[in-house]
């Protein structure tokens, strides 16, 4: 095979590369995060149950937290309002959470 050839297999290659790269979703966009996105929420999911899990009148109760860009989703089961409200405030006490959506449900 000549330079010529090999050269042009090789640009063939790493464009192929790059528009794969690019639909496999490394960028993200209103509806999907960013590889570096997923990270930072799963990062700020494990803060909040974390949180949630060591004050003492939300340790025992069935909350699930969920994260997409930053924003804490709350779910699940809680015996009152006012644990609601806790959890909600906890959520909220976590450093870069930037909102925090309600989704809780009283026993």
């Amino acid at each position: 095979m000549d330079k010529a050839k090999v050269i042009k297999r090789f640009f063939a290659g790493f464009v192929l590369v790059g528009c794969i790269a690019g639909s496999l979703g490394c960028a993200g966009n209103s509806k999907r995060e960013s590889t570096g996105e997923y990270i930072d929420s799963s990062v700020l999911t494990s803060k909040v149950k974390a949180a949630i899990y060591n004050d003492p009148m939300l340790k025992v109760l069935q909350i699930n937290v969920e994260t997409f860009k930053d924003v804490v989703q709350l779910s699940g089961f809680v015996d009152s309002p006012e644990a609601a409200a806790r959890a909600v405030e906890v959520a909220r006490s976590v450093e870069g959470v930037k909102a925090v959506k309600n989704k809780m449900s009283v026993k």
